[in-house]
């Protein structure tokens, strides 16, 4: 049995704000541009949490786009 690739994902450290997750997931991006490209790939996180931007360590962030 073969194993499929799986999207790379990664968990929110303690108090880690949206800025230093990106900055430490995506470190060859320009911030502003890993920021958003988090946000649009996690919309499960970003489209409902209420305050935005609330990170938990239990939420699962995806850092690169949905596998076609």
């Amino acid at each position: 049995m073969t194993l499929s690739k799986q999207r790379r994902f990664t968990t929110p450290g303690p108090d880690e704000t949206l800025e230093e997750l990106a900055a430490r997931a995506l470190p060859d991006e320009g911030l502003e541009e890993a920021c958003d490209k988090i946000r649009s790939w996690n919309l499960h996180i970003f489209a409902m949490r209420k305050p935005a931007g609330l990170l938990l360590g239990s939420d699962v962030v995806f850092v690169e786009p949905p596998q076609a």
